[in-house]
């Protein structure tokens, strides 16, 4: 009896030596394997777990109609819309632990539409030709995603790439032994923050939450951790979120990579799940430290944070729009949306002496912030920093007020 059971994908038509190489490697230590094809002109060896025929009728179409479509990019989408249905409902269903995928580009394209349709906590694994490559957008990467490059595995099986093949094998099977999924036995507060150096709200009030007996998600606002929290938050997994570093719109709207998605500030709001929210850091533009400065920054001074991050900060006139595109994002909740803004400050380096202190644009934030933040907004002002006690104090009230009403469901 094997103790975890691995889902593996791929094209069996043509890499059916490299996958069955895998699941022999799965089963050599002791896991099972479930295969699913994802082929659209050819035919494995021998016949899989999933046939390309189910997952075809999954997606609502045929094998014969995917092949009619005449570009083999169509026919692709087709099988990973029938993959991802089939993956997340076997999975809900216990049919199997982990996931691992083979593909080139093609391969790698309906790969991550299936992580993405899997829940955080189930191991997925992708091995790719294109792994770590540019030409992954971040916004197509799942939240705990893991990928190895497939060296020197374009055709056929070869000491080189049974390396990458052999990892990826032992490390799905070694994850889905050793994972402790979200309990998900206490309502959960999702939280976006920095570093304790610029942010240290943080440690005010994950203490205090966990006392009225919630768990407490901290998210890293700096692009994936941004989209991490998103994905929870389109699946419902917060009672409350507590959304008070923004920095990652400001450089959505910037044009910088280092952003939540397009759809940072919307999914909570449509999921139901009420949000407190204040601008912690909104004053900072962060580029990539490989990106090229848009023409429009560079007019003003750039601090490499680390050769990861370069930052800078915000004009007036930029800091007016981004205040705009919170109310508007907000104003779509379907829940109740309270903002705070604490007028002495919004990040550490923001204070006076500090290398983003700004009085004048910091004023003109202000003054839009409480020129747009109208109803169905509730708006407060604080007299204090961000990183002062008042504001974790203002933040729990606020919190236990909608504990006290329902808006937020009590553990």
């Amino acid at each position: 009896m094997s103790d975890k059971t691995i889902l593996i994908v791929g094209t069996y038509d043509t890499k059916n030596d490299e996958l069955e190489y895998m699941a022999s490697r799965i089963r050599a230590q002791g896991g099972g394997v479930l295969s699913m094809d994802i082929s659209v002109l050819g035919d494995p060896a021998t016949p899989t777990d999933i046939s390309k025929h189910q997952v075809a009728e999954a997606a609502g179409n045929t094998i014969a109609y995917a092949i009619e479509q005449g570009e083999e990019s169509v026919a692709m989408q087709i099988m990973a819309e029938g993959a991802s249905l089939l993956a997340r409902q076997m999975q809900a269903q216990g049919k199997f632990d982990g996931v691992v995928i083979l593909g080139g580009t093609m391969g790698t394209d309906a790969a991550l539409d299936i992580c993405q349709a899997l829940p955080l906590g189930v191991p997925k694994y992708v091995v790719s030709t294109v792994s770590f490559s540019p030409l992954i957008p971040p916004e197509r990467l799942s939240a705990d995603i893991q990928m190895i490059l497939w060296a020197g595995g374009l055709y056929g099986l070869n000491s080189v790439c049974k390396a990458s093949l052999s990892q990826a094998a032992g490390a799905v099977l070694g994850a889905a032994r050793a994972v402790e999924p979200p309990a998900r036995d206490r309502p959960m507060v999702g939280m976006t923050s920095l570093g304790l150096s610029c942010l240290k709200y943080m440690k005010l009030l994950k203490p205090a939450l966990e006392e009225r007996g919630f768990d407490v998600a901290v998210f890293h606002a700096t692009g994936m951790g941004g989209m991490a929290y998103e994905s929870i938050a389109r699946e419902g997994g917060f009672a409350c979120v507590m959304d008070f570093a923004l920095c990652e719109l400001g450089n959505l709207l910037a044009g910088s990579v280092v952003n939540g998605g397009a759809d940072r500030m919307l999914n909570a709001g449509a999921a139901g799940i009420p949000q407190i929210v204040a601008p912690g850091c909104l004053d900072l533009i962060d580029f990539a430290g490989w990106q090229d400065i848009p023409d429009r920054y560079q007019d003003r001074p750039f601090h490499p944070h680390n050769r990861l991050i370069v930052s800078s900060g915000l004009n007036g006139q930029e800091r007016r729009e981004t205040a705009q595109e919170i109310a508007r994002r907000l104003k779509q909740s379907d829940t109740p949306a309270h903002v705070i803004l604490t007028n002495q400050g919004i990040e550490e380096w923001d204070k006076p002496g500090g290398p983003a202190h700004d009085p004048e644009a910091f004023d003109a934030f202000c003054d839009e912030m409480r020129r747009v933040m109208t109803d169905p907004i509730v708006f407060t002002e604080l007299d204090c920093h961000i990183n002062d006690q008042a504001f974790a104090d203002a933040a729990l009230a606020i919190f236990d007020a909608w504990v006290a009403d329902g808006t937020i469901k009590a553990p």
